[in-house]
């Protein structure tokens, strides 16, 4: 049995997004880095999570973004308790 011991986060990443000058070179760093399916699946999670931020109902939201149930619970617990990274980027734009 392979044991998987846990990672700490690479914040190198992190730091080099924050270092991009504009959203092209953003999109273009994520096509790069990611699949199209992980790419959707981020874009996906944003869209709820800003929908749910703007107090959408949770079938208005499967309708705007095809995002399953289990989902937008997801993304809903991670506003609620998660490390509100997802409130701060919404409050940024206020």
């Amino acid at each position: 049995m392979i044991k998987y011991t846990r990672k700490e986060p690479s914040m190198a990443l992190y730091e080099q997004i924050v270092k991009l000058r504009d959203v092209e070179s953003c999109y273009r760093f994520f096509q790069d880095l990611c699949s199209i399916t992980e790419l959707r699946a981020i874009e996906q999670r944003f869209d709820v999570a800003k929908l749910l931020y703007e107090g959408k109902v949770y079938t208005e939201i499967v309708e705007t973004t095809g995002a399953s149930s289990a989902t937008i619970s997801r993304v809903n617990r991670a506003l609620k308790y998660g490390d509100n990274g997802l409130l701060d980027a919404f409050e940024a734009e206020n």
